[in-house]
């Protein structure tokens, strides 16, 4: 510190009288260290303070820049409006045509919208939006109105059915079935001669709308064509559960209870007091009424599509063979008949003759009512 900060002395003279003050080492590398110090702070001040506004303005360009964005938007999107209804006023020929336009379009809509008559909210969701006054508003306002209306129940009409149709789709993914298998054959719900119009400038034709529009009707069609098939084969599939007891045994290897060893379960078993009732998960036809070897009391309904469910261990049966039983009609009462140790339904799913894991069907069934 000496080398560094060698011993200095300040004088002071007021008159005749001098004062002297010595800047020791110490207090000369104090002072350069409190020099530092503050001349660093100023350093990162100064530097915080102009990052700052460095930032905000960068924020500001950006702010403009989308502002600036949004207003050229804005006014091509205004320009194109003006040119169109200057292009539609110009002569009477225009608005002729686009009012001829329009109407077809709106034939071809009410074709599409009658096929969903009947679906659950539909009607809600592809309501078509009030009409202008036409006190307040130009017949070109209004022209102009009922198309991106319509530009908006096509679009509607295209993301309800896709989403429903997806939405089934998942549910017979669940169950380990493949849904392409239970859709339509012929592609179309629309009927009729349109059902051969699979080129989309055929459609067009045949609808007298421009070639984009009959593409979205397609789609839309096709969707919906795919909904209602998926809908139809599901409501005979065995989605939904024969009691709303607890499980207390899945499908799949487990330990026989009388002999201990490992044996294939077939089906699933719900406990439950005695005479708790049992519905049928799907319409169809009694097939069976008996009593089996090792279920004791039993029920088998045959639900088509080489689909057919079975309840075993029963107290009563309360069907007879050939009856025609609906979706959640009573067919028995829990019991322990048979190879049981307790009281509990044994319930199997049968497809083409096999046994299926009754729990991926009752997950498809979870799904739908999710959906409703």
């Amino acid at each position: 510190m000496g080398r560094w900060f060698p011993t200095r002395y300040v004088y002071l003279r007021d008159g005749d009288e001098v004062r002297a003050w010595a800047l020791t080492p110490r207090r000369q590398a104090l002072g350069a260290v409190a020099a530092v110090l503050v001349g660093g702070w100023c350093l990162v001040a100064s530097g915080g303070f102009a990052l700052d506004l460095f930032m905000q303005s960068q924020a500001d360009r950006t702010v403009a820049r989308a502002r600036a964005a949004s207003e050229r938007l804005n006014a091509d999107l205004q320009a194109r409006l003006d040119s169109a209804v200057v292009r539609m006023t110009a002569t009477t020929g225009s608005l002729d045509e686009m009012a001829q336009m329009v109407e077809r379009r709106h034939a071809a809509l009410t074709q599409v919208m009658g096929m969903f008559r009947g679906v659950d909210g539909a009607e809600t969701a592809l309501a078509p939006a009030p009409s202008l006054d036409p006190a307040e508003h130009t017949p070109v306002q209004r022209m102009l109105a009922v198309r991106m209306d319509q530009e908006r129940l096509i679009d509607r009409a295209e993301s309800v059915a896709h989403t429903r149709a997806e939405r089934l789709r998942l549910a017979f993914r669940l169950a380990g079935l493949n849904p392409s298998a239970y859709s339509p054959t012929n592609g179309s719900g629309l009927g009729g001669p349109l059902v051969e119009a699979r080129d989309p400038r055929a459609l067009a034709a045949i609808l007298d709308v421009d070639e984009a529009f009959a593409v979205r009707i397609r789609s839309a069609a096709d969707n919906l064509s795919d909904m209602r098939g998926l809908a139809d084969a599901a409501e005979g599939m065995p989605f939904h559960r024969p009691t709303s007891a607890r499980t207390t045994s899945g499908y799949g290897v487990r330990f026989d209870p009388f002999n201990r060893r490992p044996a294939l379960h077939q089906g699933q078993d719900f406990a439950a007091p005695l005479n708790t009732p049992i519905h049928a998960p799907a319409p169809g036809i009694v097939s069976f009424v008996g009593v089996r070897s090792g279920y004791g009391n039993t029920v088998e309904i045959d639900h088509g599509r080489g689909f057919k469910t079975r309840y075993a261990h029963l107290n009563s049966m309360a069907v007879r063979p050939g009856q025609r039983i609906a979706l959640g009609q009573r067919i028995g009462a829990m019991g322990t008949t048979g190879r049981s140790t307790g009281v509990h339904l044994h319930y199997e799913v049968w497809m083409n003759g096999r046994p299926q894991n009754p729990a991926r069907f009752m997950r498809a069934g979870d799904q739908l009512v999710q959906q409703d």
